[in-house]
């Protein structure tokens, strides 16, 4: 028994023993992996990471009042290929790895077929998971790069890599591109309407599981942990292109003309405030060239100058001061204010002018007059008026960075001085942005009410309005209906004997004010050699449906009045505008009760076609033209123009009034896949001209009879 109990006793030691043997080994082993290869195994495991990436969201679409495409995010790739991939034997690589690089330097240019070999062999024997193989790669290029040799296995079989990314383009590059804004998420900077509406266009990032593999690249664990994104939404403009385009063009045209710094151009609807066009150009100082580089109309508060005048007589009415037939003697057009004397351009006849010829004829002498005799023993009721006409406050716009309008108050003894009244009145020692004066005219031109200038209609998604955006009303009446018609003959007057005169002989009758301002630079005061140039005003007069501003800032080639400065470039964009609306045209137009007659192609056209069309319709000659296979009919006038038609390889043709033949061979050439449906010509398309085109889009025409 006691033999049986040393036994025991001993098999409990030896179990002891061995227990203590294997904790000194594991301490001696962590030991060892602590002070020895610790740190080697830390950095491995830290190369096998894995981790969660974002997924960029595409960036909804800014479209023009049509449709038309002013800002979209097109997508581009980058391309990697994991040249260690298991699944691509040494058999394989060794075999097509010199054809790959030739059509990879076929593709792309950039490098040399040896220069892509050396690559990829090199990326193989390294064991690289994850080679770049080209940045920026358009959609276009990848799926050809999908045919090449061993990428054409796929992503798991043949290494291919994709990484989606995009590129924010402008179609229609420098038109509006001030107000379309960009954005700039590096330094959180966001401009016009892509930094107002910043978070309905950037949508809702998804997620990635990345793995970071031995060389510290992070590669995508294909298919596993992925949410996908929520693309932005697309902001609807009030923008239309078409007269977005002939305000840019006649405003470049003038400040070249002119020589001047800079310059802005807007054109509103009366009734709903939708800006349909808005122009700001700005001379640079190295090229030359006048570039959208400083939202002039919406951020600039400046002395707006005889504009201002407007607002004297609103509150010279509204307080039964004058009737526009009073008369008064101005003498030599000249006036002294506590011993500063004011002086008009030019004397008016022999000193004695009525209250209307003082506005036609733009007097400073006149009106400061007329205001000082009013207000003058009490300031404070002149500057109420003006506060009542809302025009002392922002506008507050969607588009950040407005100009704060600046109105002097008589309570402020610190800045009212016994000048300021005079000055005033006629459009100094006050501050107002381009945009601000336009809303106070666009109010007199709708009957006194005053509304808040719109750049945005709608947000919509997938087609889809997501949110709509109703006119807003600042005031609901800047005067009386007797004051507002008061000024609307005064407007019109202006035009028509004053200083609008220019504007006269248009197709379109115009009422509006033109304004001539000294420009104060710093300490030295006013000079006089430089003026900002305006004209704003609203056409047709009788039935007023748009408004509009130009200014002019710094000409310097002669030329310094609104009238012979800015007015021509209102005359060219109200004349555009007649041109193409014909609800603002007089009267109703009679439909055409002739005979038809055989129609003659229009628009873009086939040119081999058109030539045998007006052999066969009996004309002995018609104009030849070498290298092109298409042309564009142009009929202004009764007179028909051709023009060799020069297609853009990135947006869409307009395919309106061609045959099916031409209109499927032309987007067909064009990488594009055409459906129809209907007979005769094109009359609608399901991508619409202008827009950017994306290869192998679907393009459905509607066909009919024209």
């Amino acid at each position: 028994m006691q033999d049986a109990g040393r036994d025991i006793l001993w098999r409990v030691y030896l179990l002891y023993a061995l227990v203590l043997i294997f904790a000194i080994a594991v301490l001696v082993r962590i030991a060892i992996i602590q002070y020895s290869i610790g740190d080697t195994l830390i950095a491995e495991s830290e190369k096998q990471e894995l981790k969660v990436f974002s997924l960029e969201a595409l960036r909804g679409n800014i479209l023009a009042d049509d449709g038309s495409l002013l800002a979209t995010s097109v997508p581009v790739f980058e391309i990697r290929m994991d040249v260690s991939s298991p699944h691509i034997d040494d058999a394989l690589f060794n075999s097509k790895v010199d054809s790959l690089a030739t059509k990879l330097a076929d593709l792309f240019k950039s490098k040399s077929a040896r220069e892509y070999a050396r690559e990829l062999r090199e990326g193989r024997r390294e064991g690289n998971r994850y080679l770049l193989i080209k940045n920026k790669v358009t959609y276009a290029e990848l799926k050809k790069m999908r045919k090449f040799p061993i990428l054409n296995r796929g992503k798991y079989r043949g290494g291919l890599i994709v990484e989606q990314h995009e590129k924010r383009e402008k179609p229609f590059k420098e038109l509006a591109s001030r107000t379309i804004g960009y954005e700039n998420n590096r330094e959180n900077i966001f401009v016009g309407l892509e930094g107002a509406f910043h978070d309905d266009l950037k949508g809702i990032n998804g997620k990635q599981l990345k793995r970071r593999i031995n060389n510290g690249d992070w590669i995508p664990v294909f298919d596993a942990g992925e949410i996908d994104p929520q693309n932005g939404k697309d902001v609807v403009t009030t923008i239309d292109v078409n007269l977005q385009d002939v305000a840019e063009n006649a405003l470049r045209r003038n400040l070249v003309e002119n020589e001047a710094f800079q310059g802005c151009a807007v054109l509103m609807e009366v009734e709903t405030g939708h800006i349909k066009a808005i122009a700001n150009l700005t001379r640079d100082k190295k090229t030359g060239r006048y570039e959208e580089s400083y939202n002039y109309a919406v951020a600039e508060s400046v002395e707006p100058g005889s504009t201002f005048k407007l607002a004297s007589m609103i509150a010279l009415l509204e307080e039964n001061k004058v009737r526009l037939t009073d008369s008064m003697r101005i003498g030599n057009g000249q006036m002294v204010y506590h011993n500063r004397v004011m002086k008009d351009v030019y004397p008016i006849r022999n000193g004695r002018i009525t209250v209307r010829e003082a506005f036609e004829k733009s007097s400073n002498v006149a009106i400061s007059k007329l205001v000082t005799d009013a207000f003058g023993k009490n300031p404070e009721k002149y500057v109420d008026h003006l506060y009542a006409l809302s025009i002392n406050q922002p506008l507050k716009i969607e588009i950040p960075g407005e100009g704060k309008p600046y109105i002097k108050h008589p309570k402020n003894k610190q800045y009212w001085y016994g000048t300021t009244l005079p000055w005033m009145s006629i459009g100094y020692e006050s501050q107002l942005t381009p945009l601000q004066i336009l809303t106070l005219y666009n109010a007199v031109a709708n009957n006194g009410k005053m509304v808040k200038p719109m750049f945005v209609e709608e947000i919509s998604q997938g087609g889809v309005v997501i949110r709509k955006f109703a006119t807003e009303t600042i005031n609901e009446s800047i005067a009386s209906q007797y004051t507002i018609d008061q000024l609307k003959s005064l407007l019109e007057g202006v035009v028509e004997h004053g200083t609008g005169k220019a504007l006269k002989d248009s197709p379109v009758k115009i009422a509006g004010k033109t304004g001539t301002a000294q420009i104060a630079s710093g300490k030295s005061g006013y000079n006089k050699q430089n003026y900002n140039a305006s004209f704003v005003g609203y056409f047709p007069a009788n039935d007023p449906k748009y408004s509009c501003i130009v200014v002019v800032n710094n000409p310097s080639a002669g030329k310094i009045y609104g009238g012979a400065v800015a007015a021509p470039v209102f005359r060219e964009i109200a004349d555009r505008v007649y041109a193409t609306r014909l609800d603002i045209h007089d009267g109703k137009i009679e439909p055409d009760t002739t005979e038809p007659v055989t129609p003659i192609p229009y628009g873009l056209a086939y040119y081999e076609d058109y030539a045998l069309l007006v052999k066969q319709m009996g004309f002995v000659s018609y104009p030849r033209f070498y290298g092109t296979d298409w042309i564009y009919q142009k009929i202004e006038d009764e007179d028909t123009t051709l023009s060799t038609a020069h297609l853009s390889d990135t947006l869409m043709p307009d395919l309106t009034g061609m045959g099916l033949r031409d209109a499927v061979y032309l987007l067909e050439r064009l990488g594009l896949n055409p459906v129809f449906t209907g007979r005769g010509q094109v009359a609608t398309q399901s991508v619409l001209p202008g827009s950017l085109m994306l290869k192998g889009t679907t393009v459905e025409l509607t066909l009919m009879n024209l």
